[in-house]
């Protein structure tokens, strides 16, 4: 091999060596230091552009989730009310089927249309008072769940009736007879099957939401595995690289330590 003091052309290609190896000892420090193989477009811009899109995805099945599970409070919060009615409307059967036989007092009929009165009462203030964060669950308007995976939306649509005597057709019955009695035991007990038939269409949309939720976490649970499948740094893996980039490292500075040193020999010749 010839000597030249012009280029040491051994030294530069163990320093080219040498950098080399520290920037790949470099990537792999930073990958098992955050437990993602892609921390740049560098990385891998393909791969890091598929999982920003299934990120976005979990993201918005994530609060869709939550916009199901707040649907479903909604609604359990108005059977839970109506659950109440049902009991303020056997009650009143009771006061109407005594109030209609003929064997009790005016006196005591007026007492029972009382106590009928403020059963009648309460219902209206179940109705107008029930609120479910912070609104009116009552109303009889629409309300539209909606959900979305990013790249799709979709809703789920429910209404919540009005509820008060007068919807339940309860409004002019009274107990004062006995034959007001036995029409108002007519109408409490067709107020009964509007109840239990509300009651029906929750508790329809509630299954129907806990069944969205539950497609929606199956989703959540399959996107982030493929995410992670694409992001998450390969542990075992990098540490046997950074085992191999480390002596890589030490052997490549031995190795320009003694590239550098050849040229010494040239200043014997001189001497």
């Amino acid at each position: 091999m010839s000597l030249s003091i012009l280029e040491n052309v051994s030294a530069l290609s163990a320093e080219n060596s040498l950098s080399m190896t520290q920037n790949s000892l470099s990537s792999v420090l930073n990958q098992l230091s955050t437990g993602q193989r892609i921390n740049s477009g560098a990385d891998d811009a393909a791969g890091l552009s598929i999982a920003n899109g299934l990120s976005a995805s979990i993201t918005a099945l994530n609060q869709s989730t939550q916009n199901a599970n707040d649907g479903v409070g909604l609604l359990q919060t108005a059977d839970g009310a109506l659950s109440q009615v049902t009991t303020l409307l056997n009650r009143a059967v009771t006061l109407a089927t005594e109030a209609a036989n003929g064997t009790v007092t005016s006196a005591q009929q007026t007492s029972m249309d009382t106590e009928f009165s403020s059963i009648k009462n309460e219902i209206s203030r179940v109705g107008t008072n029930t609120t479910f964060n912070g609104t009116s669950v009552f109303t009889g308007s629409a309300t539209s769940i909606f959900l979305s995976d990013a790249s799709s939306q979709s809703t789920i649509a429910t209404t919540v009736g009005t509820l008060s005597a007068s919807t339940l057709s309860l409004g002019s019955d009274s107990l004062t007879s006995a034959s007001n009695a036995a029409t108002a035991l007519t109408a409490i007990n067709t107020a009964i099957n509007t109840v239990a038939s509300s009651r029906g269409t929750l508790g329809a949309t509630i299954n129907r939401l806990n069944s969205a939720v539950n497609v929606m976490n199956t989703q959540v649970t399959n996107l982030s595995s493929a995410e992670n499948g694409i992001m998450g740094a390969n542990i075992a893996s990098d540490v046997a690289d950074m085992s191999k980039y480390q002596i890589l490292d030490q052997t490549g500075m031995s190795a320009l330590a003694q590239a550098n040193q050849t040229q010494q020999s040239i200043l014997k010749l001189l001497q």
